[in-house]
């Protein structure tokens, strides 16, 4: 097997990489603009998070028993009646499941939304403002930064009688747009400078203009990864709040359903259609949105983005992707003496000709 530098010539010969014909240079381009949906990875997350939210929409509609009904199915395990078995008073897990899946998925998108937004408004105004405004932005994402969330949330459901999935998204929203506005400032430091927005400022485009149609669409993967982010810890949040015996026990949520297996010792009882599925749905949703995070990671970075774009077609021409180096190729029939046409003919311009032997 022998390593060497991708080969020109060889590429050239490769269909693929050939100027294609006219009328396909629009699909390619085309197919460019939904690169990160073609990614597996943001793919996977996309449908699962769909498909959770869908169910947050329907659950209550087509669970197929009331949750809060009592049954004389005392601790049952699964079974065609009870898919996912029943609790100790008889109701039914899986409608329990199927229920709190809309508390989880609101609290998550409330909060990220909001948190998002806030991120951009004070992100992106610092960044753009400069001087006193932005040292006062800035102060204010640290204050923000440093308040400890769950403390506060207990605090405040404590002391409110109804303290229902509403209120924690938004105090999750208030308390956790500091760290995605700090990134977003960072980066519109970085772009004010850059020439395109030198250029747009001197063809006399207002600030407005500039913010909207030159920086946002570049902070946009930056921006995405902030909202999934915070729609991460905020569901990991509510689970861990409802599990904790904080929130209202009434409303039913993933976390409702692991206090009241471990209440009542589910565990000990060998129970484990009571507290291992909603543990599932935890770590599914989690996973999910890591992925469609590791997805827009892939997507704005270049390296990460060739290499996940065209390993499969690099593979079966034989070549070895690899991220920071060179690619190579796998045994290719050398058909010329210099490796490279282009250092051959250097190598040709350069070298100076051997002197003749004198004619005696």
């Amino acid at each position: 097997m022998s390593n060497m530098p991708l080969d020109p010539a060889a590429v050239a010969l490769d269909p693929e990489t050939q100027v294609d014909p006219v009328g396909t240079g629009a699909a390619k381009k085309a197919r460019k603009k939904f690169v990160f949906v073609r990614n597996g990875k943001s793919m996977t997350g996309l449908v699962i998070l769909v498909i959770f939210t869908i169910l947050g929409i329907i659950g209550p509609w087509i669970a197929p028993q009331d949750p809060n009904a009592s049954s004389l199915d005392l601790l049952v395990g699964p079974s065609s009646a009870h898919w996912l078995g029943t609790d100790q008073l008889g109701r039914d897990v899986f409608s329990q499941l199927l229920v709190g899946t809309r508390g989880v998925m609101l609290v998550g998108l409330i909060a990220g939304v909001i948190a998002t937004l806030l991120a951009v408004l004070f992100g992106v105004t610092a960044g753009f403002l400069g001087g006193l405004g932005d040292e006062t932005l800035s102060a204010l994402a640290n204050i923000v930064l440093v308040i400890p969330q769950i403390p506060l949330i207990i605090i405040i459901v404590s002391q409110l009688e109804d303290a229902g999935n509403i209120i924690v998204a938004l105090v999750l929203a208030f308390t956790g747009w500091a760290w995605g506005a700090r990134v977003l400032r960072a980066q519109t430091l970085s772009l004010r400078g850059r020439d395109f927005i030198e250029a747009a400022r001197a063809s006399g485009e207002s600030t407005w203009r500039i913010v909207w149609f030159e920086t946002l669409p570049n902070l946009t993967a930056i921006i995405a990864s902030s909202f999934v982010s915070t729609v991460t810890f905020a569901v990991l949040a509510q689970t861990t709040l409802s599990f904790v015996g904080v929130m209202s026990l009434t409303d039913w949520s993933w976390g409702t359903v692991l206090y009241w297996a471990q209440a009542n010792q589910a565990l000990n009882q060998h129970a484990w259609w009571w507290f291992v599925p909603a543990g599932l749905l935890v770590a599914v949703l989690g996973m999910a949105l890591t992925l469609i995070n590791f997805g827009i990671d892939e997507f704005v970075n270049p390296r990460l983005r060739l290499a996940g774009m065209s390993a499969g077609q690099m593979r079966k021409h034989g070549i070895r992707p690899r991220i920071g180096f060179t690619a190579k190729v796998r045994d290719l029939p050398r058909t010329y003496a210099h490796p490279t046409p282009v250092l051959a003919q250097q190598a040709d311009a350069t070298s100076t000709p051997e002197p003749k032997e004198a004619v005696r």
